[in-house]
């Protein structure tokens, strides 16, 4: 390093040199994305009312939910909307997200005292003796406090110390600039934290009543099945041709499968509830007796849901807005690590006070300063400073693609999400469809049989179609529910209406 202390040569290079920058200046990245949904939107316009469903897919560019649009109120499940409150207010994976933004607030103070001179008070006292034999003329020579050699010295100072480098190249002002992008991107990760929680405790709400209603369906068949075994028992026993031995031993297979399904429906029942009460941050066993009470699988019948255009993502989405601010970082950390490249320049200065005796400080002659600019360059370092430019710009480059993938990956999921839910109304409405037919079957098959007109192979055949149906349509019922739940994340729903109302104080700069 070389150390230049021309006073004057350093304040014109400094005064030259104020206002650059060095490093890339960020832009936000052009994202090409299609004008339109394809064929996601066109499935979900088909099963949507026609007088709507065009405007929203077509015209609104910014769809927004606003205070009593809350889209998880449109399912008119009070218990749902409890259950969202209070894992707002106690999730852990909300207040971990919290903890880092006021991390990356933390870094950010760090970045901007850099660009501000430091002052440091010093005191100190101490106590010394020096030899005798120290000096060639021990008669005449003296310690720095004035003493005779030999004799003990003491020695207070109180002084005040500040040095100030000056931000010539920018490298601390791209520091800045890397720590705002760091905070704004926690904060966008704690926004997409939000969307996730909001989705995960819809959609394992609505798989809680959905394995609730399948055991209740399985128990009603079961109470139906062991009928029907009676009844052919009965007939078996009383020597009646309508009624045979295999015919018993059918149907006593019949009710025993159906009765096995049971137990696995509960084990999939507890676990979702344990898994509800992990996210408001409660022991798995919390909401057990809350949500014992039967109720029916929440569903939302809505005309329209707010699409909007592809390009909205960009600015909806937090998991693209947090990779867009991540780029951003990424971008200025380049400037930091290239201001390394050129000299930096510097204000020291002292001033204090040195007396051998304590009541000697207030004494005018006890005064010492000093001040002066500096420079120093690195000359040598072997390439360091050039390969760590290198670095950052590779981890620009991986910005750069994770956001092209993040991109990528919400427009998918948007298409898969709409696709999906609306395939599955059309799925639901064939099986309700269904689920008539087969109560007709099995009523039918039964009077056959009473009247001796058919065989009981034909009962066991339509009770168990009549079941396997009833239970698909318990599944698809689920299923349209949490596949409108998954469009409103994939559409980034949610964080905007309840950002305040979960922790106002940890949402602002």
């Amino acid at each position: 390093m070389i150390e230049w202390k021309t006073p004057l040569l350093a304040a014109i290079v400094a005064v030259g040199m104020a206002g650059c920058t060095v490093g890339p200046n960020y832009a936000p990245p052009e994202t090409l994305v299609p004008d339109h949904y394809g064929e996601g939107g066109a499935a979900l316009q088909s099963t949507t009312r026609p007088s709507t469903m065009p405007a929203t897919t077509q015209a609104a560019t910014q769809p927004t939910l606003g205070p009593a649009e809350k889209w998880w109120q449109n399912f008119k499940d009070p218990q749902l909307d409890s259950l969202v409150e209070r894992a707002l207010q106690s999730n852990l994976d909300l207040r971990l997200a919290e903890a880092r933004i006021r991390q990356a607030r933390a870094q950010y103070g760090i970045a901007v005292s850099a660009e501000f001179p430091i002052g440091t008070g010093t005191g100190s006292f101490s106590r010394s003796r020096s030899s005798n034999f120290g000096r060639t003329n021990t008669s005449t020579s003296t310690s720095i406090s004035g003493s005779s050699s030999g004799n003990a010295n003491n020695l207070y100072q109180a002084g005040f110390d500040a040095s100030w480098e000056i931000d010539v190249f920018g490298g601390g002002r791209r520091g800045i600039e890397a720590a705002g992008g760091d905070i704004e991107a926690s904060v966008e990760d704690r926004r997409n934290t939000l969307v996730t929680l909001l989705s995960e405790v819809a959609k394992d709400y609505i798989d809680y009543r959905g394995y609730a209603q399948q055991i209740a369906i399985a128990k009603e068949n079961v109470d139906a099945q062991t009928q029907t075994l009676d009844v052919t028992r009965r007939q078996f026993n009383a020597g009646l041709k309508t009624a045979t031995e295999l015919d018993v031993a059918n149907a006593e297979a019949l009710v025993a499968t159906t009765q096995s399904q049971i137990p696995e429906l509960e084990i999939s029942l507890h676990q979702t509830a344990h898994a509800l009460a992990i996210l408001l941050g409660k022991e798995p066993n919390t909401l057990i007796a809350e949500l014992a009470a039967s109720k029916p699988i929440p569903s939302a019948e809505i005309p329209e849901v707010p699409i909007g255009l592809p390009s909205a993502l960009l600015r909806r989405r937090p998991d693209i807005r947090r990779s867009e601010r991540q780029l951003a970082a990424s971008t200025a950390r380049i400037g930091v690590a290239m201001a390394d490249l050129f000299p930096k320049f510097s204000l020291t200065g002292s001033l204090g006070l040195e007396s051998a005796k304590f009541n000697g400080l207030g004494n005018y002659g006890s005064r010492f300063w000093s001040v002066g600019p500096s420079v120093s360059w690195p000359i040598f370092d072997f390439g360091k400073i050039r390969s760590t430019i290198r670095v950052q710009n590779a981890v620009q480059e991986q910005a750069l693609v994770v956001y092209e993938q993040t991109v990528l990956a919400a427009l998918a999921d948007v298409e898969d999400s709409l696709v999906a839910y609306g395939r599955e109304q059309v799925r639901r409405q064939n099986l309700k469809d269904a689920v008539a037919a087969n109560i007709r079957a099995v009523s039918l098959a039964r009077q056959r049989y009473d009247a001796g007109l058919t065989d009981f192979l034909q009962v066991l055949i339509a009770e168990r179609s009549l079941y396997s149906v009833q239970d698909q349509l318990v599944l698809s019922n689920r299923m349209v529910s949490e596949d409108l739940v998954a469009v409103y994340k994939a559409l980034g729903g949610g964080w905007e209406v309840m950002e305040a109302a979960a922790r106002p104080e940890e949402t602002r700069k």
